[in-house]
């Protein structure tokens, strides 16, 4: 049999071979194979560790309930966003339990609520070249890796503390124990996968089941033995999922409501409410989530002041008081929505190249054997990507660009093969580089089109992109006239350079996006101009000033300064010297002093008393930034968006006459539940007593000891 050099190895089979040629285990024992995949790590930890502190605290939402997690085993369990758990997160808890042990290991800092999410990526990265290894071999898997590592969301998550990091691990650990068990014929390997995607469940709901309906194709065609038995091995896995997903919702709503926090996001104090609506179906089809929440039907926050002049708290608006999800933050729902301003930069780069490498393998593997494994891994890969860019491109709901690094494992995948295999159809026909060639170019003209839409970002990047790929594409189109290894390691070294400027305009955005602080629930990758219209808080902002963070009209008005004069409690406590306001670091109410006015945290430690909470803060953003910085809980009147029923009047009332709550921030828009001035809000301020701390009557700050 006649043999040519080959990328993929030292030989490659002859044009009559080529088709039946196996996963090329041979390859395994090449010496490059490890040093690649150890490189490919290297990439990712460089890219998801280095300057990783960047962004302080990041999501305070989730680095106060790490917080949290670290205090108490309790808040640990039920995902409490306080340590006495007042209320939860709105998202289910495996991924404050991992910060949360990080904190408790490490103490409490930026660094450890971030490097978790930074290990995710870099084991992520790394299974995802175990996989695609075992499917494609190990060309196929290092492009994968490289492709993966370098998707902009992939690089944002990663580097943030959204559940997401942890989320898209599981899901990839999960389809490593599926290819396990396809090859070894064990229907246990199923049910890992299943109880792995169940633990996914568990770190963000529903999303983690869309890779359910590729996961159970791909068994039900590919795995050896009788279809009676492909069928038992998808029932023992589905009731594997349903049991792995199901056990911390069932335990939560069967124990009594008053011996549990509040489920954060929900009306009704349910977690099951959240599974099948605010962070479940109602995700897809729209509809409102609580009121006043992130959903279509409401503001992202209270309609308050962005900026409280002489304020110790600014209680204003967190977002865009008349937007909401699905259109506001990502765009029209549509065909072509993953193209648009707000999602093609975090994801869309090398797509077309995934689609036509899609096509391409399942069509040379169409009279493959069932059990083909490059036929399963396309079934799988490419089931996982249609999944995901169906529901992301049609779902009316709440829908942010960071839920597409998700994708990013598939899209590794498909190119890193599609590589391979289109590169293999040269030794079919004399024109078989055509293929490539053409996914080239074209994958290069969506990146050239990207880069243009920011043209004060590396201007010219795009264009001398496109050409460079272009005068590849060329090369890789040149017939095979002849089996030269001269010429084929010209074409190859071409190939290389093709794929390296696909490649250049998600590294730029990887750049951009490890040197930007990032703040709030919204982060997007890359320069700051192609974020314009994400909404969110991002690029940081100076602590404490009151400046206005992210792109009106959305953004977050920053606790402002205290004047200096001297603290004044009218019922009786410590007098405290006045003093400017402590910057919070890096990334505004996100870092690593959490914005936070530190005469006002000293005074509430001070005269906290016996209070289980040291002051109860209308929202997350509020009470995050003062829990990180006091060390303490803080009540999250409202849950997230401060919407939350929680706590009721009655509650509050109760809270603050058994002396678990003293103190209450009040003023600027709606508390809980849309009830602002006839609710809780009237009542703080006529039953309690202002506080003026350093000679400035905030307004805002209340003492409720005695209230009635």
């Amino acid at each position: 049999m006649t043999s040519v050099p080959d990328p993929a190895g030292s030989t490659a089979p002859a044009p009559e071979a080529a088709a039946a040629a196996p996963a090329d285990p041979a390859f395994a024992e090449a010496r490059w194979v490890w040093p690649a995949f150890a490189g490919v790590l290297a990439l990712a930890a460089f890219l998801y560790l280095v300057n990783l502190t960047v962004s302080g605290y990041a999501n305070t939402y989730y680095s106060a309930a790490a917080q949290a997690a670290a205090q108490s085993w309790s808040a640990w369990f039920f995902g409490s966003f306080d340590s006495a758990s007042f209320i939860t997160v709105d998202k289910p808890p495996l991924s404050t339990m991992l910060m949360g042990l990080s904190v408790r290991l490490l103490g409490l800092s930026s660094w450890s609520v971030l490097l978790p999410e930074a290990l995710c990526g870099v084991a992520t990265t790394g299974v995802l070249f175990l996989v695609v290894r075992r499917q494609f071999g190990p060309v196929a898997a290092t492009i994968a890796g490289v492709v993966a590592a370098l998707t902009p969301a992939a690089v944002v998550m990663f580097r943030y503390n959204n559940p997401d990091a942890l989320l898209t691990l599981l899901l990839v650990l999960a389809a490593w124990a599926l290819v396990r068990g396809l090859e070894q014929d064990r229907i246990r390997w199923a049910v890992v996968a299943a109880v792995l995607v169940g633990f996914a469940f568990n770190t963000k709901y529903l999303q983690a089941y869309l890779v359910l309906p590729g996961f159970a194709l791909t068994w039900a065609i590919a795995a050896p033995g009788p279809i009676r038995r492909r069928l038992g091995g998808l029932f023992a896995a589905g009731l594997a999922a349903l049991v792995s997903s199901g056990w911390w919702v069932l335990i939560v709503d069967l124990l009594p409501k008053d011996s549990r926090p509040w489920i954060g996001g929900s009306d009704t104090n349910s977690a099951l409410e959240l599974v099948f609506g605010y962070n479940g179906l109602a995700r897809i089809f729209g509809g409102a989530g609580p009121a006043g929440t992130d959903g279509p039907a409401g503001g992202l926050g209270n309609p308050g002041n962005l900026g409280n002049p002489g304020g110790l708290i600014n209680p204003g608006n967190l977002g865009n008081p008349g937007g909401g999800g699905g259109p506001g933050f990502s765009g029209t729902p549509g065909l072509l929505r993953l193209f648009n301003d707000e999602l093609a930069g975090q994801v869309a780069w090398l797509i077309p190249l995934a689609l036509l490498a899609l096509v391409a393998g399942i069509l040379l593997r169409g009279r493959a054997n069932r059990t083909d494994r490059k036929r399963t891994g396309y079934i799988l890969w490419g089931s996982w990507l249609a999944v995901h860019a169906i529901v992301f491109s049609f779902m009316s709901g709440i829908i942010h660009s960071y839920y597409t690094v998700a994708m990013a494992p598939a899209i590794g995948a498909l190119v890193g093969a599609g590589m391979v295999d289109l590169w293999g159809l040269r030794w079919r026909s004399k024109l078989g580089g055509l293929p490539l060639a053409a996914g080239i170019v074209g994958t290069a003209v969506l990146a050239a089109d990207l880069l243009g839409r920011t043209p004060a970002f590396f201007p010219g990047l795009g264009v001398w992109a496109l050409i460079v790929a272009a005068a590849a594409a060329l090369v890789v189109a040149v017939p095979s006239i002849s089996v030269s290894p001269a010429l084929v390691r010209i074409q190859v070294v071409a190939a290389a350079i093709g794929l390296a400027a696909l490649l250049v305009g998600p590294a730029a955005y990887a750049s951009a996006t490890m040197q930007t602080d990032y703040t709030g629930g919204t982060p997007a990758a890359g320069p700051a101009t192609a974020r314009a219209g994400q909404g969110g808080f991002q690029d940081g902002g100076i602590p404490g000033d009151g400046q206005v963070v992210g792109p009106p009209p959305n953004g977050i008005g920053l606790p402002n300064g205290v004047n200096p004069g001297t603290g004044v409690n009218p019922r009786g406590g410590t007098n405290l010297p006045g003093g400017a306001n402590v910057p919070g670091g890096p990334g505004g109410p996100g870092g690593p002093g959490g914005g936070v006015a530190q005469p006002l945290v000293d005074y509430l430690l001070t005269n906290r008393g016996d209070a289980t909470w040291i002051v109860a803060a209308n929202g997350s953003q509020e009470a995050g930034a003062i829990q990180l910085a006091a060390g303490q809980p803080v009540m999250a009147m409202g849950g997230f968006n401060g919407s939350d029923p929680a706590p009721s009047l009655e509650q509050l009332k109760a809270y603050v006459a058994s002396g678990k709550l003293r103190f209450v921030i009040s003023g600027g828009g709606n508390l809980p539940g849309g009830r602002g001035a006839t609710g809780l809000n009237a009542w703080v301020t006529s039953a309690c007593l202002p506080v003026t701390i350093a000679g400035s009557t905030a307004g805002n700050l209340y003492d409720c000891a005695g209230a009635r």
